[in-house]
């Protein structure tokens, strides 16, 4: 225990996801830290970014600028956070990572505040001093399921998700707004190949993209790399990770990932069947009765979450609740969450200032 306020770091400040921190930053009401060190490559650093009115110099990553450092926050790729965030945990920070490289360490927490929250509250739970951020995917469900869970007991889950293209980092918006760009105006979709000999014409070969198909004027049903027997590692993350999260090793999950062309927000198409009967009513009762989620749920009046109305928003937008046809005990519903707020930055702070309270 010290009696100092803590310092945070934020390692990858001026990345996609270290921007938003950064917002999120400026716009907390209450502020626990004492000091906030901004950390990124070499390339980086010397850069100058305000936070809360003070102008903080980008640090570049080197051992020595986690001394003296409580909490490190880490928005970097995996191989980044795999060599620093143990260096981090070294030099006496609790290192709290939003890349792939922990999730899934049995001695490495993966949390989200407010489903297993109380991971955060005693170093036994992460005794590596590592605590992992859940994919942007998984995160972007988990407020809305896991309080269902806690009333109702999830048993089966399948998920449809449709994946913004800021899922695969600046380059994935970069690519949408090009291919946007290339067929503005044109008349495409009349047959087969339109928008790849568009893009073709306009440069844009597909061999350059993030995506293994055009994403302007059409769905992919695809999100990261091949697995085993065909599955997607977007797919097999939403199984594993829901199963860490709920504390349910053996949680029947099937799911599959589909990018669509919007920059921000994924949205999921929700099936969850649970141990005990559950009412829509009920259902709704409990997501309204939850701080981070908010229900827009009449479809009569055409109102539901939609990626054009969540963005930029830190909770999550549940609707389109429905009792499932020929499936008992089970739900339907819709979720959209902005996937660079909370289903990442955010919930990689929230999960720091519930470090900082026990500090």
């Amino acid at each position: 225990m010290t009696n100092a306020a803590p310092t945070l770091a934020l390692v990858g400040a001026t990345g996609a996801v270290g921007t938003v921190m950064i917002d999120i930053l400026n716009g907390r009401e209450n502020w626990p830290w004492g000091e906030v060190r901004l950390i990124a490559s070499p390339r980086s650093a010397g850069k100058k970014i305000t936070v809360r009115g003070e102008e903080l110099t980008v640090l570049a990553l080197a051992p020595e600028v986690f001394d003296g450092v409580d909490v490190a926050m880490f928005d970097v790729p995996d191989a980044v956070s795999a060599q620093w965030a143990p260096i981090a945990a070294e030099r006496g920070a609790v290192a709290v990572d939003n890349s792939g490289a922990f999730r899934m360490d049995d001695d490495v927490p993966l949390v989200v505040p407010e489903v297993n929250g109380d991971l955060t509250r005693d170093r036994l739970s992460y005794p590596r001093g590592i605590i992992a951020n859940p994919n942007c995917t998984t995160l972007s469900m988990m407020a809305a399921l896991g309080a269902l869970h806690h009333a109702f007991e999830l048993r089966e889950l399948v998920v449809a998700s449709y994946q913004a293209a800021s899922g695969a980092g600046q380059d994935g918006i970069d690519r949408l707004y090009a291919e946007y760009a290339a067929v503005a105006g044109q008349n495409l979709g009349t047959k087969a190949g339109d928008v790849r000999a568009a893009l073709a014409a306009a440069g844009l070969a597909q061999e350059d993209s993030p995506f293994p198909a055009p994403l302007a004027f059409n769905v992919v049903p695809w999100a990261g790399s091949l697995k085993e027997d065909g599955w997607a590692s977007e797919e097999l993350k939403v199984r594993n990770e829901s199963r860490k999260i709920l504390g349910i090793p053996d949680l029947k999950v099937s799911a599959t990932c589909v990018r669509v062309p919007v920059v921000t927000t994924h949205s999921l198409a929700v099936h969850a069947t649970f141990a005990s009967p559950v009412t829509v009513e009920e259902a709704r009762k409990i997501f309204g009765a939850q701080p981070s989620v908010v229900l827009v749920d009449d479809p009569a009046n055409g109102e539901f979450p939609t990626p054009a109305d969540v963005v930029g928003g830190d909770p999550t937008y549940v609707g389109r609740v429905r009792q499932a046809l020929d499936f008992p005990n089970t739900l339907d519903f819709f979720v959209c969450g902005d996937n660079l707020r909370k289903g990442a930055a955010l919930n990689t702070y929230e999960v720091a200032e519930a470090l900082a309270a026990r500090l």
